[in-house]
């Protein structure tokens, strides 16, 4: 049995949720379906202190309950369950909910988000959120004059280990091999500053911390050098992992336009993809900045975006 819809969200993070708020105070009484991770990636991110309107800073999972809650008092609908398979060849969309429910969408917004790649090291999830992190912008500021070390080789690690750089004391940076893969002018940049040490060659074998009750505290980064095999412990307070990110837009392709990486491509300033009538937002179709914010904000514009594309068709 199938049910039409003027239109579906898929995905439930900032950008989704926005789209929520927007295209609900349109009257398109939306559907979203929340997917295996309702809240998206801040839900596991424990201190929040750059997201506007939290003046005293919140957890993750506050304030995704907060834009939740927003979004269901404007009137959007919200079902759990997997979009599993979806065919835009055609207007209205056809999309499958768990395999098996069809949904028939007028306009589709893609909110899907991407998951941080963890490297699988024993304690690595027994201190995320405590000390270990995937986004030195998002965490950085709660080790301003510590120690810290970043773990990748790309522009990505380069540029968390300048930006880190200018809140600690000490920055390492560890890579396994004995040069970076980012540009050259970063590389410059991060071999002449001085308090970022680079530890080449070397891997991590696992985090170091402690735990008295519920307080989790990072103290170390155990490492392994590939050449010699000796191991040693860096000592630090915050370990962050910069080894790129998966956006989740496995089910669209063959359908929508995406880069190498498997970002959604969109219009420049817009959430318009090569699809009429299909929109991208949040981090599935943003390989720079990784901010909640600015999902939401591209949220908002995926919303008013479909709001429009109904009116003019």
């Amino acid at each position: 049995m199938s049910e039409h819809v003027k239109c579906l969200i898929i995905g439930a993070g900032p950008a989704g949720y926005t789209a929520g708020i927007y295209t609900s105070r349109a009257d398109l009484k939306p559907l979203l379906i929340e997917g295996m991770q309702p809240g998206g990636q801040l839900t596991i991110t424990n201190e929040v202190e750059n997201f506007p309107g939290y003046p005293e800073g919140s957890s993750g999972p506050v304030i995704m309950d907060d834009i939740r809650n927003q979004a269901l008092r404007v009137g959007t609908e919200m079902r759990s369950g997997m979009i599993t398979k979806v065919d835009f060849s055609s207007r209205p969309f056809h999309c499958w909910l768990d395999d098996e429910q069809e949904i028939i969408a007028d306009t589709v917004i893609v909110a899907t988000g991407a998951n941080a790649r963890w490297i699988g090291m024993p304690s690595e999830q027994k201190f995320r959120g405590f000390g270990v992190s995937t986004c030195a912008t998002c965490d950085g500021n709660f080790f301003r004059n510590k120690t810290t070390v970043v773990i990748g080789g790309g522009d990505t690690a380069l540029e968390d280990a300048l930006y880190l750089s200018q809140l600690c004391t000490k920055v390492y940076i560890v890579h396994r091999r004995d040069q970076f893969r980012g540009t050259a002018a970063l590389q410059r940049q991060l071999l002449n500053t001085e308090n970022i040490e680079v530890v080449w060659n070397t891997v991590p074998v696992d985090i170091i911390g402690e735990q008295k009750g519920f307080i989790k505290k990072v103290t170390g980064l155990q490492v392994r050098n590939v050449q010699t095999n000796e191991e040693r412990t860096l000592e630090v307070d915050g370990v962050f992992e910069a080894i790129g990110v998966t956006p989740v837009s496995d089910i669209f392709k063959g359908q929508l336009d995406m880069n190498e990486q498997g970002y959604i491509i969109t219009q420049p300033g817009t959430g318009r993809t090569n699809v009429e009538g299909v929109f991208a937002a949040g981090d599935v179709q943003d390989p720079n900045y990784r901010q909640a914010i600015v999902a939401a904000a591209s949220g908002a514009v995926a919303g008013i975006e479909a709001s429009r594309f109904l009116m003019e068709h």
